[in-house]
């Protein structure tokens, strides 16, 4: 008497399966757990409310303006050791991820101010302006990712800001990667997280929402300022994606039994 035992085995090959993993996504690692990370210094003036984060620098290690800046517990304050080390590691895969993005369109010379920009990798080649209201229309996927890459400085006007189109759902995955300062003007009102090569101020009363202040090299300066952190998304592990039942091979294995 014959029994048959038919077993899929699932053969990955190329002509069907796919080794798919997010490779645009850009991750903060460790540093999505910081609101402020400086290289070398931070300074606060005033009631700045840091909401989310941790604060933090490294190398450095001179943090002043805690009080009557705060911090939002469980939060707390690093000013040195392996945590804020690490999320400088951290923060430079992250920036050098940014950098490292195929632009999706080229705004060199152009004001972000009056635009209205969907998901995307947007690239000057030296400085970048934002002077009124830079509306992102992030087309109902609250995962969208938009990407600013920055030659040089970032700079905003006073009252300057920007604005999710749906004016509620927040968007971790915003990033302003600056290849050298970025300066914040009063009463700027910006979304997404700062990746600085060098260092960060935010003028009076400038706020950041669903995002962060993070400077790998220099220093970070506050004043009577508001920063609610949104840790980026962590992209799905790498996953393998059936395309054709080409990729499936049969095994028939027979038994024999008397």
């Amino acid at each position: 008497m014959r029994c048959k035992t038919l077993l899929f085995v699932a053969i990955p090959v190329l002509a069907g399966w796919q080794l798919q993993a997010n490779a645009t996504t850009i991750t903060l690692g460790t540093a999505g757990n910081f609101a402020v990370l400086a290289g070398s210094t931070i300074t606060n003036t005033g009631n700045t409310v840091i909401n989310d984060g941790n604060v933090g620098v490294s190398p450095g290690s001179a943090i002043t303006g805690f009080p009557p800046g705060a911090v939002t517990p469980p939060y707390l304050i690093y000013t040195t050791g392996a945590v804020p080390g690490q999320a400088q590691t951290d923060l430079a895969t992250a920036y050098n991820s940014a950098a490292g993005l195929a632009p999706t369109k080229t705004l060199t010379g152009q004001d972000l101010g009056g635009m209205t920009l969907t998901p995307g990798v947007y690239f000057f080649a030296s400085s970048a302006a934002l002077t009124g209201k830079l509306i992102l229309n992030d087309q109902g996927n609250a995962n969208a990712q938009f990407v600013f890459q920055i030659g040089s400085t970032l700079t905003t006007a006073t009252g300057s800001s920007v604005v999710m189109s749906d004016g509620a759902t927040p968007d971790c995955n915003i990033f302003w990667q600056v290849g050298s300062s970025a300066t914040l003007g009063t009463s700027t009102a910006l979304e997404g997280h700062i990746l600085a090569l060098t260092s960060i101020t935010m003028n009076t009363g400038a706020t950041i929402m669903d995002g962060s202040a993070l400077a790998r090299n220099g220093a970070v300066t506050l004043d009577d300022n508001t920063i609610t952190n949104c840790a980026s998304t962590t992209p799905e592990p790498a996953t393998l994606s059936l395309l054709g039942i080409g990729a499936v091979g049969l095994l028939l294995l027979k038994r024999r039994k008397a």
